[in-house]
């Protein structure tokens, strides 16, 4: 099976080691040359091309799956429309158009689409409420990843992931030294988040669905720095409520709305499809971030 990965960064390089380690051929596209020769360190081959131009995309071979994984760059709802929608939009007409089309499309979404459920438990079954101008760009890429690549006979899949951690991206001192604001925690482990696909496409599973991409234990912020804190030798960090937040700070309405949501995300679809998940829970997936800081801890005694 050969995959082509857009915007392949800190999930699609995963992504691409696992499928080349299960005999794959992978196919990673970014748009810079430093972005090209991260493909090629990771192990895989790269081709510079920008997922918004078709003309660009021509230099990506035939795939018998793409997985649009490309990231808007923390940018407002402009630039995540520009890139989740019509980027998406541009790279499904032009993949599912060509002579030799993809069997699969795979888009990347997040469980930010639920927006707020007073911290009650949501499922794939579960309405998309966003509340944000870029989450509610998120729900229509969803729809268009579904539909869309069905006109061309192509079967899409959505893979909508939970908070991403793992190496380079574990925050510690957020956690450790706070203050901490209240609220749920819903994370996947980038080894997981890249697992989760490469086994729905090794398996052939989930065709024209959403699959929650999330581990097995969302958690309380406070509970979860408590826990950190304490694996970490440090006493317990400061907390706040949102009010108190809000009291303390002139935050944007989109801020407001962000701190104010709050979910379980149930990934019962995922595991019902028997993916084994490699770090389970926070527990299993921060032990390596921890050892380390207890590392230098002492190191520096």
């Amino acid at each position: 099976m050969r995959v082509a990965i857009l915007g392949c960064g800190y999930v699609g390089l995963e992504l691409g080691r696992q499928l080349t380690a299960a005999g794959h051929d992978a196919v990673g596209v970014r748009r810079s040359e430093q972005g090209v020769e991260a493909i090629e360190s990771a192990g895989f081959a790269g081709v510079r091309a920008d997922v918004t131009d078709a003309d660009a995309l021509a230099a990506v071979p035939d795939a018998d799956a793409v997985v649009f994984a490309a990231s808007s760059g923390g940018r407002g709802a402009a630039a995540a429309r520009e890139v989740y929608v019509e980027g998406l939009e541009t790279a499904i007409d032009h993949f599912c158009g060509r002579e030799d089309p993809p069997d699969r499309f795979v888009y990347s979404s997040s469980t930010g689409v639920y927006g707020d459920h007073d911290g009650d438990w949501v499922d794939e079954e579960t309405p998309v409420e966003p509340t944000t101008e870029k989450t509610e760009v998120l729900a229509e890429a969803e729809r268009i990843a579904v539909e869309r690549p069905a006109e061309s006979g192509v079967d899409g899949t959505v893979a909508r992931y939970a908070g991403l951690y793992g190496p380079d991206r574990y925050r510690l001192a957020r956690y450790v030294e706070g203050p901490v604001t209240e609220g749920y925690l819903n994370m996947v482990h980038r080894d997981d988040a890249a697992g989760a696909v490469r086994y729905l496409l090794d398996s052939d599973l989930a065709h024209g669905e959403v699959v929650n991409v999330v581990d097995d234990e969302p958690v309380s912020k406070w509970a979860f720095a408590d826990w950190l804190a304490e694996q970490c030798g440090e006493p317990e960090p400061p907390k706040r409520t949102v009010e108190d937040r809000l009291a303390e700070e002139d935050l944007s309405e989109t801020v407001e709305r962000r701190l104010r949501t709050s979910k379980r995300v149930s990934n019962g679809r995922l595991r019902g499809l028997d993916y084994e998940f490699a770090f389970p829970t926070y527990r299993e997936g921060y032990r390596a971030a921890v050892d380390a800081y207890l590392a230098d801890a002492d190191g520096a005694a």
